[in-house]
């Protein structure tokens, strides 16, 4: 019998050490954490990505602000944008939520950006310190993979680790990490390009799947035993909900999981870990800010 895996669990528990934290600041007078979330255009699941952020603050008992840009505001103005949160001291980090409107470019966006207020930890200052193991943010995702691993007790010593998909945001990200110094897992990453996927996954003890497709990893392609992390959330049309759509997982959970020792659930698995370990590095960068004060 498999274990279900519950981010959400872990997630609220995090959250109650992040509030119990920001308690303490407070009675201490140092400066409450403040995160900006910056918003162009309406894409219908960062509008949902951002106020799930905002209420999150909230609880955990951070100043939050969001900026919201229009589908047409053009790459310079978001560029002043960035830069104005940049130099503002009050601003401890800020995230521009993904995806962008087709006529900006990501990549000069995400350069823009202070790396100590990088709160999602996508600049590449921070992605190369993340791969020399230098202090720096981690980016949300694969951070909340590596501390579910953790908090289940799951051994990753010697392991082999299979990461299904190399998007900058968690395939090479994860498997960077989960081949560092004290996690120790040896790792394979496959992709599209890649032949024999199910022979591949197969050997995998850990199986993390960050490869956008729904149902993509079936019961075929996981060994008995194996301890899976579905990362996909691909919202797919349905007759079952009021609201028309559901998410859906990379992994084909049904007929996968009774093969699985451990498994996450979509939704309520790696996607709550996700927003709170933003708020871990909203809290990391105002720590920092103190010692910079």
């Amino acid at each position: 019998m498999y274990v279900l895996i519950d981010g959400k669990k872990i997630a609220g528990d995090i959250k109650n050490e992040i509030r119990n934290e920001v308690n303490v600041r407070a009675s201490k007078g140092l400066k409450i954490p403040h995160l900006v979330a910056i918003l162009a255009g309406n894409n219908p699941s960062a509008e949902t990505y951002v106020a799930n952020k905002i209420k999150d603050c909230e609880e955990v008992g951070f100043r939050s602000s969001l900026v919201r840009l229009d589908e047409n505001t053009s790459e310079d103005k978001l560029l002043d944008v960035i830069n104005s949160l940049n130099v503002n001291p009050d601003i401890d980090g800020f995230i521009v939520q993904l995806p962008l409107p087709d006529h900006i470019e990501e990549k000069k966006i995400i350069e823009a950006i202070d790396p100590s207020k990088d709160v999602d930890g996508f600049h590449p200052l921070n992605i190369g310190k993340m791969i020399l193991g230098l202090p720096c943010f981690l980016p949300a995702t694969p951070y909340g993979i590596l501390e579910l691993l953790k908090r289940y007790n799951i051994e990753t010593t010697g392991k082999h680790c299979v990461v299904i998909g190399r998007s900058n945001i968690v395939g090479r990200p994860v498997s960077i990490l989960l081949s560092s110094k004290g996690i120790d897992a040896t790792v394979t990453v496959v992709h599209s390009r890649t032949r024999n996927i199910a022979g591949i996954s197969r050997q995998a003890d850990i199986l993390i799947a960050a490869i956008g497709s729904p149902g993509f990893v079936t019961a075929d392609m996981v060994k008995t035993g194996a301890v899976v992390i579905d990362v996909g959330t691909t919202r797919v049309k349905t007759a079952e909900t009021k609201s028309g759509w559901k998410l859906k997982g990379d992994v084909d959970f049904e007929n996968v999981a009774p093969k699985c020792s451990y498994i996450t659930p979509v939704p309520g698995g790696v996607g709550p870990m996700t927003r709170v370990f933003l708020l871990q590095n909203a809290l990391l960068a105002a720590r920092l800010r103190d010692s910079n004060r």
